[in-house]
């Protein structure tokens, strides 16, 4: 019998976490990307299972939205002992020069554009640290930095760049 000299990802859910941590950083690595090999083989099994039910229901849902009158929402289908819940969103983009021309001619008029439509501002980070000091200084109180989900890469046998 031989005994494997690495943890493998199906011993992982019985060890607690901090023994997880606990590992070196090789075996860390290979645990990685041992996970990340799988997820991809599962990703492409759900995009694969995917196609083959759009395949098989999407004209039978478009067919059921036609005669609801809808071009996008959701039907029920029936397949045998199983129903198949068809959802088509529904996505609108605005045209945000029309939108700022509308909302202009909203505020000519006297009215308050909040009633009719939402308004937004944002900096793209780019330009604000490109602007002068002084510049930046006005808009500091605005600004609010929050920080991502921190991400980690474990390189086995390579050299960090």
């Amino acid at each position: 019998m031989t005994i494997p000299n690495h943890i493998t990802l199906d011993e992982l859910p019985t060890m607690p976490v901090g023994d997880i941590a606990a590992l070196p950083g090789d075996q860390l690595a290979l645990l990685k990307q041992d996970a990340d090999e799988r997820l991809r083989a599962a990703k492409t099994f759900c995009d694969w299972i995917d196609g083959a039910i759009a395949l098989k229901y999407g004209d039978k849902a478009q067919e059921a939205r036609r005669a609801e009158s809808m071009d996008t929402g959701t039907v029920r289908l029936q397949d045998g002992p199983v129903t198949v819940v068809a959802e088509l969103p529904k996505r609108v983009d605005w045209d945000q020069t029309i939108l700022a021309g509308l909302v202009e001619r909203i505020r000519a008029d006297g009215a308050d554009p909040a009633e009719y439509v939402d308004i937004s501002f944002s900096v793209p980070e780019r330009k604000y640290t490109a602007w002068p000091k002084d510049i930046r200084q006005e808009f500091e109180p605005a600004r609010t930095v929050r920080t991502g989900k921190p991400k980690f890469r474990l390189l086995l046998g390579e050299e960090a760049r």
